[in-house]
């Protein structure tokens, strides 16, 4: 019952954000970044209240511009992580750009589109709007699973975070999650705390190997 009183209610005022955003989006990106923090905040409580679940931060994120990689174990991190981020600046599928209204508004909030074949065209303009973004200070956000992976389960991370962390010269931030241990993909729903704790900063400039291996096994910390 608490995941139908959930939907019942974020879904159906979400869509009214989604319609409202191209309106903020027109007065330029603040106003419209800090639209995007309200219905994170809405989100938040609805959660809280209708879920009763609720977070913690262990660790401190660095302020700046950053690649944070994220364990991804359901749709709440994604959003949350909007409270706890500086204007985080996430990495998108080209297919969620794609979307009416929605796809507009995520481009004027600011983002990395990625495409699944990407062409050199493609990767100059993926490198241009990084660039764009962290000259404002904002952190790259990626789930480097690629997918929502259920609690528990430690997948090989997708090439695209070393490829990132390689180009964009950026430290890299770990941050593990165990929101699937109450908010499965499949399954009934859970009141608690899901915990996000920050792994120890990685400098740009090391192997590829190095970094997947320490970010793998920071992200999955919590899956003991």
């Amino acid at each position: 019952m608490r995941g139908l009183f959930f939907k019942a209610v974020f879904y159906p005022v979400s869509v009214g954000f989604v319609l409202l955003a191209p309106l903020f989006a027109l007065a330029g990106r603040e106003p419209l970044t800090r639209h995007v923090h309200r219905w994170a905040r809405f989100h938040d409580w609805c959660a809280r209240t209708l879920l009763g679940v609720r977070w913690r931060l262990e660790g401190e994120v660095p302020p700046g511009p950053a690649l944070i990689a994220m364990k991804h174990e359901a749709m709440y991190e994604t959003i949350e992580a909007l409270l706890f981020l500086d204007r985080p600046a996430p990495v998108f599928k080209r297919e969620l750009m794609d979307i009416p209204i929605w796809g507009r508004a995520c481009q004027r909030y600011g983002g990395i589109v990625v495409e699944r074949e990407a062409g050199a065209k493609s990767l100059r303009a993926m490198l241009a709007e990084a660039k764009e973004l962290i000259a404002e200070d904002r952190p790259i956000l990626i789930f480097p699973e690629g997918t929502r992976v259920p609690h528990g389960q430690r997948p090989p991370l997708k090439s695209g975070m070393s490829g990132l962390y390689r180009i964009l010269g950026l430290p890299l931030v770990p941050i593990a999650c165990d929101s699937g241990r109450l908010l499965p993909k499949n399954g009934p729903k859970r009141s608690g705390t899901v915990t996000f704790r920050v792994g120890e900063t990685i400098p740009p400039g090391l192997p590829r190997d190095e970094v997947e291996a320490r970010v793998h096994a920071a992200i999955n910390a919590l899956n003991g």
